[in-house]
C-alpha cells in the first residue's frame, strides 16, 4: 500500500510505478472525478494527456503537478504528499492577518505593525546561525 497525504487527510491506496491508481482512488484522494473530457469537479475538467491514462488507471503525480500542486515522494516512493495548488494556497492566505507587534524602525522610532494596516509592508528578518 502507498500512503498519500493531502492537505486535509491521509490516504492508503495501492499505486505502482510512482502514483498509478485507480480512478475510484484518485476521486477519494482528490475531490476529482475522471469523466471522458478529464478529471473533473464540479463545472471544472481539466483534460489529461494520452501518457496519464492507461486502462482503469490514472497517473496521479501527472495530474496533480498539471494543476500546479506540488508532489514529493519518500526516497522508497511508498508515501507521497500533494501540496494544495496556487490558487488553493493563496485563497486560504488571503483573509489571515498578521499578528501585531512593535519593533524600532531605522531611527529607534518603536513603530506597530497595525499602525500601517491597509499598506504594503516589506519585512526584511536576519539571524545570525
Amino acid at each position: 500500500m502507498t500512503m498519500i497525504l493531502t492537505p486535509t487527510a491521509e490516504h492508503d491506496v495501492a499505486a505502482h510505478d510512482g502514483l498509478w491508481i485507480s480512478p475510484v482512488d484518485a476521486e477519494r484522494v482528490t475531490g476529482w472525478t475522471l469523466k471522458p473530457e478529464g478529471m473533473c469537479r464540479a463545472d471544472l475538467c481539466v483534460p489529461l494527456p494520452a501518457s496519464a491514462l492507461a486502462p482503469n488507471e490514472i497517473d496521479l503525480e501527472a495530474f496533480w503537478t498539471k494543476l500546479g500542486g506540488p508532489v514529493i515522494a519518500s526516497d522508497r516512493r511508498d508515501v507521497w504528499a500533494l501540496g494544495a495548488p496556487p490558487e488553493e494556497r493563496n485563497a486560504a492566505l488571503e483573509g489571515l492577518e498578521a499578528p501585531d507587534f512593535t519593533l524600532p524602525d531605522v531611527d529607534g522610532v518603536p513603530r506597530s505593525l497595525s499602525q500601517l494596516r491597509g499598506r504594503k509592508v516589506f519585512l526584511a528578518t536576519w539571524a545570525s546561525w
